[in-house]
């Protein structure tokens, strides 16, 4: 799982002279927290996705669901799953907006927001965080209700109902702080307000509603809420999208047209807590780090994505060779500069057939693992480390480089060859961060993935970036294990063993067209030394 999220941290100071930091973060696609040693309970603030906007005159998109507060508890060293609701997708005529997504921290969920109503027999606007609006039509359509499932406090408002007479309005969407507004003669409803936070330190406005849609020509459309709700549409034109991460509703369509209404803005998490000096960050998807004032240097592990395994095969025969390990680079006293916003990227492993993903922080740069060589005397790829080559009944693949590109110290290790036989081939091992990939030697014995390196950068001894095992063709057969540090096991008659999540390690090779196993995600540790 891979998010995106940036890091803000500004030093306070405690009483009695004591220095410590404060810690932002904002996530802006689903991600993990790991919560550091010595944090407790954090502030927070959920925004779900924003409801789209109807189509046909429709009613505009209820906000997502908008809740916050402090003194929450969390426990140090929990991985907290962080979910970033999505925007409701506009739909053509003649069906309401889709509902926002859900937005979750912990036991905090905000609902996403309820899609606006459209022409035709979905006229009213739908529950949600705050509900959507009621589109045109000659009866009563109603706006949906806000704060759905009740939260105290509340976490949104209803949607505003539409003008059932000659010349119609729409009803506007609910907003986080007060309801859509009801449509009245040939005038929409407007979005409901959002509300204001300074949880970053500066006051930024969320989970506006959607304007409703005019209903035809020279009829008033409606605006959006402040906090991110788009305005409603003019007559035959398609509602407004509502931007990104500030969970706001879209705009109605207006009416005349068959297009979508607008979708609604994505959600938003963020998380505000206080750390000691020497404290350990570990990301797990990519950030934005902004270097706070007082730090200077910091100490560093960089580990990218694994590679994945090769695939082997019974006709013809060949053994696929095991994933290269991610780059692993890590360092101390690396100078940083206060002030400077550093984008940490983590990789991703490879899926079958692919080299893992590079991981970043600063100057550093960890390449991806090489993928292991395919049946038939493939060779392994390049990278981080190599993965193993392949072995055939007439051809055995040369394993790929490591350390490629070459950094200092070495970031990776070449992966093993693979075994050419007339009747019983194998795969080499996937290189490793401190071993090479054994070459495969044995009538149908893959070779094993290179060993990973150790890391005591989190306060306890890790093992990262071991190479993925390479396979024999058939059973039986003794399948190449891997590496210590998340290299995946080979596997001659199924899949392989992937490798583990967040270690950098290889995949394992397996039998099949995509038996080969995917390789790990990497991961970014920081220690601050100030």
């Amino acid at each position: 799982m891979t998010g995106i999220l940036s890091v803000l941290i500004g030093q306070v100071f405690a009483g009695g002279g004591g220095g410590g930091y404060t810690v932002v973060q904002t996530f802006t696609a689903t991600s993990t927290w790991t919560c550091p040693t010595g944090v407790t309970e954090v502030e927070y603030l959920v925004v779900a996705g924003g409801g789209a906007g109807g189509a046909k005159g429709g009613g505009g998109g209820g906000a997502g669901g908008f809740r916050t507060g402090t003194g929450f508890s969390v426990t140090a060293g929990t991985d907290y799953t962080i979910t970033v609701g999505g925007g409701g997708a506009g739909q053509t005529s003649p069906t309401n907006g889709a509902n926002g997504s859900n937005s979750v921290f912990s036991t905090i969920t905000s609902t996403g927001g309820g899609g606006g109503g459209g022409d035709g027999p979905a006229t009213n606007g739908q529950n949600g965080g705050s509900g959507g609006g009621g589109a045109v039509s000659a009866s009563v359509s109603t706006g949906g209700t806000g704060n759905t499932p009740s939260t105290s406090p509340s976490q949104g408002n209803n949607g505003g109902t539409n003008f059932n007479a000659n010349k119609y309005g729409s009803g506007g969407g609910g907003g986080a702080s007060a309801a859509g507004a009801a449509g009245t003669t040939n005038t929409s409803g407007n979005g409901g307000a959002g509300t204001a936070s300074s949880i970053t330190g500066s006051s930024v406005t969320y989970a506006g509603g959607g304007g409703g849609g005019a209903s035809s020509q020279g009829a008033t459309l409606g605006t959006g809420g402040a906090g991110g709700g788009a305005n409603g549409a003019p007559a035959s034109t398609v509602g407004p999208a509502a931007p990104s991460n500030l969970g706001g509703g879209g705009g109605g369509s207006g009416g005349g047209t068959t297009g979508a209404g607008g979708a609604g803005g994505s959600g938003i998490v963020i998380l505000k807590y206080t750390v000691a000096s020497q404290t350990v960050f570990t990301f797990k998807g990519t950030t934005k780090w902004t270097c706070p004032t007082g730090v200077t240097s910091v100490d560093y592990l960089v580990v990218a994505g694994g590679g994945s395994g090769g695939n082997g095969s019974s006709v013809p025969r060949g053994g696929g060779g095991g994933g290269g390990a991610g780059g692993f680079r890590t360092g101390t006293s690396l100078s940083v500069t206060a002030g400077t916003e550093y984008t940490v990227t983590i990789g991703g492993g490879g899926p079958n057939g692919s080299n893992g993903s590079d991981s970043v922080f600063s100057t550093i740069t960890s390449t991806g693992g090489g993928k292991g060589g395919t049946y038939a005397g493939g060779n392994g790829s390049s990278g981080g480390s190599g993965g193993g080559g392949a072995g055939s009944t007439t051809t055995a693949g040369t394993g790929g480089t490591g350390n490629t590109p070459s950094t200092s110290p070495s970031q990776g290790n070449t992966g093993g060859n693979g075994y050419v036989s007339g009747g019983q081939p194998a795969g080499g091992g996937g290189g490793g961060a401190g071993a090479t990939g054994q070459t495969a030697t044995v009538l149908n014995t893959g070779g094993n993935g290179g060993n990973g390196t150790a890391s005591s950068i989190s306060g306890s001894s890790v093992t990262y970036a071991g190479g993925g095992g390479g396979a024999g063709w058939d059973a039986p057969n003794t399948g190449g294990s891997g590496g210590t540090g998340g290299g995946g096991a080979a596997n001659a008659t199924g899949s392989g063993t992937a490798g583990t999540v967040n270690t950098g390690g290889g995949g394992g090779s397996g039998q099949g067209t995509s038996g080969g196993a995917a390789g790990g995600s990497g991961i970014v540790i920081i220690k601050i030394n100030q």
